[in-house]
């Protein structure tokens, strides 16, 4: 756990709630960035927030800005549960807030802020997309007067960032960079009124006879990706099941697949992210022709890989795992679902993944479950599979 110091008092902040995904790897990666410190310096050194005025702060990855930013009754708005968790999880273990009593306030990506916001402090997203569609939603909750900063580190702010400022809010500039970190000003015009947010979006992928609704921030939102294609043109393969986890599941394409092969199955898709449950949760009803019914046995889940699973054993998990959380690369993610899935599948149940023949995702579970057996490759993508023995 390390300690934020800023104009705004000290905190200790941790990047995950969870016991399990602390491991070495991630505990060397600080919960917070320079962005978030050049932030809260230029807050201070302006007297802000006011008091009196609504504070929304969008996309705080792991609570640096909501924690020291407490006394001013923060709302944190984001697409990641494991960020919300991770900033709750912070909050009180700072003993932050008036009380046990009043946690830190938080919003789901697809839930609206109520109400005008008077300052917003957006740390700006890996997908423009996410972006577009949080600028876009924004716009109903400000006023001429509401100061709106965003906060990035220079290498990923490109133009067409500061372009959907300008585009959807109004006039923006930009800070001098400090430590490869900048500011964005933008000012609210109220002569612009732009288009509301294209998201969710409709993908036909033909050669499955399937479409997915994709919401702004899934992973691969307007085509296909090819990692998925190259484990559904394979997934005739896979052993009958009665119980199935999409883990990870992104638009659901992989559960659905599934659920069209084994249609009495029992599919239960979960994802960090918000959005990815919305798309997952409306792909599955486009499929379906209809609303979603108990008599479908499908369940969706947000949580941090199986943290919030209700812990029901399974016969079958498929598995694209991430190797990435927002901008930083590493295998924490994948190991964290590997572990869980051994311990909720049972005796000869098995987990299939596909993953970047790079990330040789081939040692870890056979190192976990004993063996691992490749059902396909080829020069970028490998499937594997490994089977659980209690």
């Amino acid at each position: 756990m390390d300690i934020l110091s800023t104009a705004f008092g000290s905190i200790r902040l941790v990047r995950s709630s969870s016991a399990l995904h602390n491991t070495k790897a991630a505990n060397n990666l600080r919960a917070w960035d320079a962005a978030d410190e050049l932030l809260l310096a230029y807050l201070a050194d302006n007297e802000l927030p006011k008091n009196t005025g609504r504070l929304l702060i969008i996309n705080d990855n792991f609570g640096a800005l909501s924690c020291s930013l407490s006394q001013y009754n923060p709302c944190s708005w984001s697409d990641s549960s494991v960020s919300l968790a991770a900033a709750k999880y912070n909050y009180a273990a700072n003993d932050l807030g008036n009380s046990p009593a009043n946690p830190l306030e938080t919003l789901a990506s697809t839930s609206d802020f109520v109400g005008n916001a008077d300052l917003v402090l957006i740390k700006i997203p890996k997908t423009l997309a996410l972006l577009e569609h949080q600028l876009m939603s924004l716009r109903k909750n400000t006023t001429e007067k509401t100061i709106i900063i965003g906060a990035g580190m220079v290498k990923y702010l490109e133009k067409s960032y500061l372009q959907l400022f300008e585009k959807i809010i109004g006039g923006t500039s930009v800070s001098l960079a400090k430590k490869k970190a900048r500011l964005i000003f933008s000012t609210v015009d109220q002569t612009k009124q732009p288009a509301p947010s294209p998201y969710p979006i409709k993908v036909a992928i033909d050669e499955f006879d399937l479409s997915t609704i994709n919401y702004a921030n899934v992973f691969s939102r307007e085509k296909l990706d090819i990692g998925s294609r190259f484990f559904i043109e394979r997934m005739k393969s896979l052993p009958a099941a009665s119980s199935i986890i999409d883990l990870g599941c992104g638009n659901g394409i992989l559960g659905i697949v599934a659920k069209r092969l084994y249609p009495t199955a029992k599919i239960t898709f979960i994802d960090e992210s918000y959005m990815a449950i919305a798309s997952a949760k409306a792909s599955l009803e486009h499929y379906l022709g209809g609303i979603i019914t108990p008599e479908h046995r499908c369940d969706f889940v947000v949580s941090n890989s199986l943290d919030q699973a209700n812990g029901e054993p399974v016969e079958l998990v498929l598995c694209n795992p991430p190797f990435h959380q927002n901008n930083t690369i590493g295998d924490e993610i994948a190991s964290k679902m590997f572990i869980q899935s051994k311990r909720i599948l049972i005796n000869g149940g098995r987990i299939r993944i596909v993953g970047n023949r790079h990330l040789n995702y081939h040692i870890a579970l056979k190192r976990l479950f004993g063996n691992c057996r490749t059902i396909a490759s080829n020069k970028k993508f490998v499937i594997l599979e490994a089977i659980n023995h209690c």
